[in-house]
């Protein structure tokens, strides 16, 4: 955490290559600029428009390279801000968009959302090696659903308890596929700061911070 936030006063390569190169640039102009100020032709002087719009075209290049460099800053405080009240998540229950939920003692639950009437929705789950190992027909009314596993696969068997991910196709009376929104709701048990997201661990299914969309205290 500490060194997210320390590396607010150090620029990326990028910006340093650019203000090295604006400043090395600069200096050649001014170079330039003051060479021929010293070999203009008295009776033919150059014209010192031209300068005045080079001189203010570099100003405004040094402004842009300053304004990136302030975004980039505000951008690495608000990414140290969010893990650090991502800590705040672990112990309470999370409903992230995602297609994944964990089976445990013989429940699997998620939610469905469907944007219009569906002419028909086919449920399927498949396990981790991606093989099929239920399937059902769910609702097909406009609105959120929910949708309980109790873990009885094709076979009549008990799945193992394991994450699951649900598949759902949808489609409208005149056959166009609808896309459904999935998510899944489980306890927060751990934060992963280790990448450029924030991810969130719930029981087995990671999401990452923008996929969470509410949060509760576990009851």
């Amino acid at each position: 955490m500490p060194s997210a936030i320390n590396s607010v006063t150090d620029s990326s390569p990028q910006l340093e290559n650019s203000r090295t190169s604006l400043a090395d640039n600069y200096e050649m102009f001014l170079n330039l600029l003051t060479a021929q100020m010293k070999n203009q032709d008295p009776l033919d002087p150059l014209d010192a428009t031209q300068f005045v719009d080079q001189l203010v075209s570099f100003s405004g290049v040094e402004q842009q390279i300053a304004q990136n460099q302030n975004l980039e800053s505000l951008l690495i405080v608000q990414s140290a801000a969010a893990q650090t009240s991502s800590v705040g998540y672990i112990g309470r229950v999370a409903t992230a968009l995602t297609p994944e939920s964990r089976l445990q003692d013989g429940a699997a639950t998620w939610q469905y959302e469907l944007p219009e009437n569906a002419n028909a929705a086919d449920l399927t789950i498949r396990d981790s090696s991606d093989r099929i190992v239920y399937r059902t027909t769910g609702e097909t009314t406009t609105g959120q659903h929910d949708f309980n596993w109790n873990g009885q696969t094709l076979s009549g068997s008990t799945a193992p308890d394991g994450v699951y991910t649900l598949e759902i196709n949808a489609a409208a009376q005149n056959g166009a596929e609808i896309t459904a929104e999935i998510r899944a709701s489980a306890r927060v048990t751990g934060i992963d700061l280790s990448g450029s997201e924030v991810i969130v661990e719930m029981g087995g299914v990671n999401v990452p911070l923008s996929s969470v969309l509410a949060l509760q205290e576990e009851q």
